[in-house]
């Protein structure tokens, strides 16, 4: 069994997919590289990703699916894996080369070898916006909200900063947990990310938290999926898996007080992306797809609804007012120029 499963979906990837897969390579034989191409028939992806198998045996396997999204290839990745652990690396992105080797030796300490301690469920480290033009790269790290350099549990989790979340560039999960907790992406659907992170939270409870930048997230194509105008494109698919994650969240169930609240949290901040990008399209249609959205949520889950309504985010996403729309986006614009997301 290796270490680490790093799973790179790859879709007409060619002209930068190599930094990628390099950066992963540099976790030599404790690793094994996924690179799976999604059905891609402009470029030569799969051609690249043979190449590499070609290469290095034992360490990188080339696959080919037909095309169903970045979930479908994450789905398939996880499918493949032999890595005691997982983690998803996009085509796009990098790892920090030499925070990738202090990782992987942490993460050996955890192998449940003879000698070592018990396997994590959930391993987090900082990410890195890797905006096109910004001098100053904004990290997003969790020194203020996570126990530093410790096994730790949801109960001894601080508060999160606005907008300081657990995303895909974060975790690495343990493979088998991502397998037993039915983790199963929704395919030809974008945004899905958020789902792979948030739906097996509930059944991480032995964690880890690395104060070291492993992830480079690129920002700066205009064809990207974050690109604003993209999202808004895509909206639908947006709202879709906001719906999905509300449905996952059970407010009776889901233990304890901490996770549900920071769970709760982050289900806030997919209802505004969902409410702000509606806003920003100054689109009618996508106005009344922001409004069914939240009168869905209050058919569905009147408690959920109350919640994040009441927020003083929600109040100002679902006001039918010039005002409110005013403030909804200033308060993305600020948490934009502030991160650097899109």
């Amino acid at each position: 069994m290796k270490l680490l499963t790093v799973a790179i979906p790859c879709y007409n990837s060619a002209d930068y997919m190599r930094r990628s897969i390099d950066s992963a390579l540099s976790g030599g034989e404790l690793v094994e590289v996924l690179i799976i191409d999604d059905g891609s028939a402009k470029d030569d992806t799969l051609r690249i990703a043979k190449s590499y198998e070609e290469r290095y045996p034992g360490i990188v396997r080339a696959i080919h699916q037909e095309n169903g999204g970045h979930g479908e290839a994450v789905n398939t990745g996880l499918k493949n894996a032999s890595g005691l652990y997982f983690k998803v690396l996009d085509s796009d992105d990098r790892l920090d080369k030499a925070s990738f080797q202090a990782v992987l030796s942490k993460l050996s300490e955890f192998s449940g070898e003879e000698g070592s301690e018990e396997p994590l469920d959930l391993f987090i480290s900082n990410f890195i916006y890797d905006k096109v033009g910004q001098r100053h790269k904004r990290v997003m790290s969790y020194r203020s909200a996570l126990p530093v350099g410790r096994v730790f549990s949801w109960d001894e989790v601080k508060h999160f900063l606005i907008g300081q979340y657990i995303l895909m560039h974060s975790v690495i999960y343990r493979t088998e947990l991502l397998r037993q907790c039915g983790l199963k992406l929704p395919a030809h659907t974008f945004y899905v990310d958020n789902i792979y992170v948030y739906y097996p939270l509930p059944h991480a409870h032995r964690m880890y938290y690395m104060d070291i930048n492993l992830y480079r997230y690129f920002i700066g194509r205009e064809d990207q999926s974050v690109h604003e105008n993209v999202m808004i494109g895509r909206i639908d698919q947006q709202i879709l898996v906001t719906k999905l994650m509300l449905s996952y969240y059970d407010m009776e169930q889901i233990e304890p007080k901490k996770l549900r609240r920071y769970m709760l949290n982050y289900l806030q901040i997919m209802m505004t992306i969902s409410s702000v990008l509606a806003i920003r399209s100054r689109s009618e249609e996508n106005m009344k797809k922001r409004d069914e959205l939240w009168s869905s949520l209050k058919k569905e889950d009147p408690k959920l609804y109350k919640k994040l309504k009441g927020s003083v985010l929600g109040v100002a996403m679902t006001r039918k007012t010039k005002l409110g729309n005013r403030l909804a986006e200033g308060a993305y614009k600020a948490a934009q120029k502030i991160y650097g997301f899109n």
